[in-house]
């Protein structure tokens, strides 16, 4: 149904563009949408979150080669920067601003921001094995990096390409680095790094409206589809009332 829905859309937009009337809203076309929900009708499929858990995993599986030090610190700024795929592959030297702190990311383009309003995302040094910042900086000192794309291919024989890194790329190595450490591939993708940090973070009791400034939602409708839910029954309205 998603899938049929976006091309209804595409379709609607098209005749709208050309001045001509929508045929999406005509009263048979929406009849009929709503006869093939009932009948096929089912949940959205979403991937499963790839959360702090499971990073600590990962991390502590991975060696020092230098497809491993990019993957460290893809999987480690995908996360902290709740990034989909293509804000995360779009980052470049020159949109990497320093900070005492840490570093701020500037998202030129978005999904929800086709305008190229632009965003801040930053992203604290927090030490550790698992500090982004740290694990950005290896790669960049490993790979010679200091201008145009960050994250980029690494060659059979441990070369780094100057290409960017395709979003298909980012969705196989969660894949690859979700199985390593016995997570099924089939439920994790590039999207699980941004469904993971929403998750963590709800689970560690962080306000939405923080959430939501690393995300860049604007709804918290929106925001909490992405929050998988990996304790029903805990403190549970139910539970809370009887």
């Amino acid at each position: 149904m998603a899938t049929l829905c976006r091309r209804l859309a595409a379709i609607g937009r098209a005749h709208v563009l050309e001045g001509r009337a929508n045929p999406a809203t005509t009263d048979l076309v929406r009849m009929v949408r709503r006869g093939i929900r009932r009948l096929h009708g089912r949940p959205q499929q979403r991937v499963s979150a790839l959360t702090k858990e499971h990073l600590v995993a990962i991390a502590s599986s991975l060696a020092n080669s230098t497809r491993d030090v990019r993957d460290r610190a893809l999987l480690l700024i995908g996360f902290a920067g709740a990034f989909r795929r293509s804000e995360l592959i779009g980052i470049d030297c020159s949109t990497i601003k320093r900070n005492p702190q840490g570093i701020i990311i500037q998202v030129c383009k978005s999904k929800t921001d086709q305008e190229r309003r632009g965003r801040e995302i930053a992203i604290p040094s927090s030490g550790g094995p698992l500090c982004p910042v740290e694990a950005l900086d290896a790669w960049l000192g490993r790979a010679k990096i200091s201008e145009g794309p960050v994250f980029r291919p690494v060659s059979a024989k441990g070369g780094v390409l100057p290409r960017r890194l395709s979003s298909e790329a980012v969705a196989l190595i969660v894949k690859r680095r979700s199985t390593s450490i016995g997570l099924p591939a089939v439920r994790y993708s590039g999207h699980s790094l941004r469904a993971g940090f929403v998750t963590t973070a709800a689970v560690a009791g962080v306000p939405i409206w923080k959430i939501k400034t690393q995300t860049g939602h604007a709804s918290e409708a929106a925001l909490g589809r992405y929050i998988r839910n990996r304790q029903p029954f805990s403190e549970h309205a139910v539970s809370l009332v009887l």
